[in-house]
Formats: C-alpha cells, sequence, structure tokens
C-alpha cells in the first residue's frame, strides 16, 4: 500500500469516528446540561493529555539540537 493511500485511509477512518461520535451525542438520551458537562470532560481530559504527550515530547527532543545531551538519570541505565 502507497503512503498516500494509507494516509487517505486514516483520515477516512478519523472522519468517521467524528461522526459517529457527533452522532451519538445527537442521539443520547441525556439532557442537554449532561451532555455540555460531559464534553466539557472529555475536553479537558483530552487537553491534559495533549500537554503531557508536548511536554514529552520536548524533552525527548531537547537533546537532538546538536547541544551536548544532558541526562541527569532515571530508570534506564546502558
Amino acid at each position: 500500500m502507497c503512503k498516500k493511500s494509507e494516509q487517505a485511509a486514516l483520515l477516512a477512518f478519523l472522519t468517521g469516528a467524528a461522526v459517529a461520535a457527533g452522532a451519538a451525542l445527537l442521539f443520547t438520551p441525556k439532557t442537554g446540561r449532561e451532555v455540555r458537562e460531559r464534553l466539557a470532560e472529555a475536553k479537558e481530559d483530552a487537553l491534559d493529555k495533549l500537554k503531557l504527550c508536548v511536554k514529552n515530547a520536548k524533552y525527548r527532543a531537547k537533546g537532538t539540537k546538536g547541544d551536548p545531551l544532558n541526562y541527569d538519570g532515571g530508570d534506564c541505565w546502558i
């Protein structure tokens, strides 16, 4: 499979998942207030996870700019 068709398949999957999530929210037997509260909680959780991923990516990429790697220890011994 070529790279463009893989990307198209992934995009189609994500679009379908978003449409399904929207349909599930529209047809749920919850009240509007409950749906809004759940959406707000989901948004906060997603933002927290995104911030953590960005923080980890920055930490991992910190030593790749040509600077010497300053690693102050951890749970991995080489």
